[in-house]
């Protein structure tokens, strides 16, 4: 019997809260990196920090974020006040979580695929973030669409390693995030995207379900069904809307309390554009809602620069995003909200 059942319950009905989401705040050293250097930032200790905490003390933020998923880096940094991070989002009604996949290592024999590492240790990992504070996780595996991929060998893999992955978060009282994200990088029209989205959830939930994995006590954190970004016949937001939920319907059991999207390279607006048509769809089983990193964050990180005198600018910039999103949550999104200087 799972002893922790009462805290993955609690969890879970704090992620699914209606109007509110999850902010994606883990990007990698790496990433991290690449996104100061376009914006001419320092990559500084102080500078992640600062820019973490720009984000998560931005006033009202807990109106339309219920989690934050840090990497592991700000789980053990403190604000400059000398507070956890992770402290100081649970003072704030807000639960911290962590990414604990290791990242991405090819496929051998495959056609330039690469499925993701990190289930050696993940049960030690699991109890040492708990400990930390963490109450829920992330992992991430990727599917590029081309001629040849994914394989159906990769399918299989990534398959297993999201649901092991589960099933040991599950295990050690943390509310896994379960992600399948299907890249955007690619030629691939909408209709190609859907086959290989409903390929993938199939797999997911086939495995989830032969390692036990209690549905009720998951996040499943898709991609959106749409063309790829060199596709010379670009679909249209409520085809996105309407394609990704018809293949939802036929993949995602009414299980699953809560359906957070990832942006994968969309820009703000589409992304909350996209999230909208599907909340207007009728009587989805699910709460659909988002998790975006860039989506959320790319207006405000290139509003702050690294500079202290742009704080409050950058994150009455973040709160508007992250408000946007919660009312597409809500389906009571409207286009005309993005100029709309009194939505703040």
């Amino acid at each position: 019997m799972n002893t922790h059942i009462k805290a993955l319950e609690e969890t879970t009905r704090h992620l699914s809260q209606a109007g509110k989401g999850i902010l994606a705040a883990d990007e990698s050293m790496a990433t991290i990196s690449k996104r100061f250097e376009a914006l001419s930032i320092a990559n500084s200790e102080d500078n992640r920090r600062a820019y973490r905490e720009l984000l998560m003390g931005s006033p009202g933020l807990n109106q339309y974020i219920a989690g934050v998923i840090l990497f592991e880096e700000t789980l053990n940094q403190s604000t400059s006040q000398g507070q956890k991070f992770s402290d100081f989002l649970r003072a704030n009604d807000i639960l911290p979580g962590i990414k604990v996949d290791k990242g991405l290592v090819p496929l051998l024999h495959s056609h330039d695929e690469h499925t993701t590492q990190g289930l050696d240790g993940l049960a030690e990992r699991l109890v040492e973030h708990r400990e930390q504070g963490a109450c829920f996780a992330k992992w991430r595996a990727v599917y590029h669409i081309s001629d040849h991929t994914p394989s159906s060998r990769l399918i299989k893999l990534n398959a297993q390693g999201l649901a092991i992955y589960a099933a040991t978060c599950q295990a050690n009282g943390i509310m896994p995030i379960v992600e399948p994200e299907i890249l955007l990088t690619g030629t691939h029209t909408i209709e190609q995207s859907a086959t290989v989205t409903e390929k993938v959830l199939h797999a997911v939930f086939h495995a989830l379900h032969k390692h036990h994995v209690a549905l009720e006590l998951m996040i499943l954190k898709p991609s959106m069904v749409i063309s790829g970004h060199q596709c010379i016949v670009k679909a249209s937001v409520e085809d996105v809307g309407k394609k990704t939920v018809e293949v939802l319907r036929r993949t995602v059991p009414a299980a699953v309390p809560t359906i957070n999207f990832l942006s994968g390279g969309q820009s703000p607006e589409e992304a909350t554009a996209h999230l909208q048509v599907m909340n207007s769809q009728p009587n989805n089983p699910w709460h659909l809602s988002y998790s975006y990193a860039r989506a959320l964050q790319d207006m405000a990180m290139s509003s702050w620069g690294g500079q202290p005198n742009n704080l409050v600018a950058a994150q009455q910039i973040f709160i508007k995003r992250c408000k946007l999103n919660s009312l597409a949550s809500l389906g009571q999104y409207q286009a005309s909200m993005e100029n709309d200087q009194t939505v703040a």
